[in-house]
């Protein structure tokens, strides 16, 4: 067979759902499906179910020619071996090495990466990198973040994914952005990082502590303290409920402050903002003030010198990035 019909089977896996697709060397997604998966699900049914959706994706394949398998998982991962290091979100999965017990038992190379990174990698080579460089401003350098339950990032030089020396590297949302001895406590354990405050979740527990304290009586979200969301606060912000606007407000500083820094880091000229939140922040039009903020703190024009963007893949960059991940290495 040629290369134009090797098929890759790449999977996403986070912390609730588990999705497998088949995609052909375009990025096209011929085949997919999905399966959840409650919190506390053990590990032996956790990797049967993974393990299953992968055997339904070989077999729908057919007589095509599987180039491999990418496998995009939340959590830190060793790249070599596909070994979890304390997934906060699959912690049961910690000390695993995927690659090597899915290459015996399935037959096809393997390859692994944070699902984070693969979303990057694929939003450079099929999504809002390839936009640029089909209107003629191929990027050089991307940085991806997902703000969703939590905030994740990928950084992408030259095409290639900056790992670090264990695969660790571009844990954006764990950057202190508030250094105060106060300040809101991770869920990493340590106080002032980016998913603290910009995180959908960070947005749900700020909005009902300030409910709990009583300062915004007349606001919407009052009625509904049990049941608060992301969504929920930022679609009250869209409507002018003053105490959602203003935890929205904080959400824009901490993601200003948190940019500057990956400006002068990585000096990308593309940042890709993805996950759930960034679809609120969209409709609520936020994205040109946030790169404005950004840009203020720039040290020099040059490092002004980038796009701000949403992501151009939707819910499929991680496993964009997980195909990806087989074209580079089959």
């Amino acid at each position: 067979m040629t290369q134009a019909s090797e098929v890759a089977v790449a999977m996403d896996w986070g912390g609730t759902w588990n999705r497998v697709g088949v995609l052909d060397r375009d990025g096209q997604i011929l085949w997919q499906d999905r399966v959840g998966h409650a919190r506390g699900t053990g590990k032996d049914e956790l990797l049967g179910l993974a393990e299953g959706l992968l055997r339904q994706a070989i077999d729908w394949c057919g007589p095509r020619t599987i180039a491999g398998i990418g496998v995009a998982i939340a959590g830190p991962v060793e790249p070599e071996t596909g070994t979890m290091y304390q997934p906060p979100n699959l912690y049961v999965l910690d000390g695993v090495s995927l690659k090597p017990l899915w290459e015996a038992n399935l037959g096809y190379p393997v390859w692994v990466g944070n699902d984070a990174n693969l979303a990057a990698l694929g939003e450079f080579h099929l999504g809002a990198g390839r936009a640029m460089a089909e209107a003629g401003t191929p990027p050089k350098t991307l940085v991806y973040l997902t703000i969703s339950t939590g905030i994740g990032g990928g950084v992408i030089e030259h095409g290639k994914m900056l790992l670090g020396a264990n695969g660790l590297a571009a844990e954006i949302g764990h950057m202190c952005v508030d250094s105060r001895e106060d300040a809101i406590e991770c869920q990493c354990g340590v106080r002032g990082c980016l998913e603290a405050l910009a995180s959908g979740t960070a947005i749900a527990n700020i909005a009902r502590d300030r409910v709990a304290q009583g300062d915004f009586p007349a606001s919407s979200l009052a009625s509904e303290s049990n049941s608060l969301t992301s969504a929920t606060v930022l679609q009250a912000a869209g409507q002018g409920d003053s105490l959602a606007v203003s935890i929205v407000d904080g959400v824009v500083f901490a993601l200003s402050v948190g940019l500057a820094n990956v400006l002068h880091l990585y000096n990308p000229d593309l940042i890709v903002l993805g996950g759930g939140v960034t679809l609120g922040l969209v409709e609520l039009d936020l994205l040109p003030r946030i790169q404005e903020r950004v840009k203020a703190r720039a040290m020099s024009e040059l490092h002004k010198e980038f796009r701000l963007v949403a992501s151009y893949l939707g819910d499929d960059p991680g496993m964009a990035g997980a195909a990806m991940l087989v074209w580079q290495n089959a």
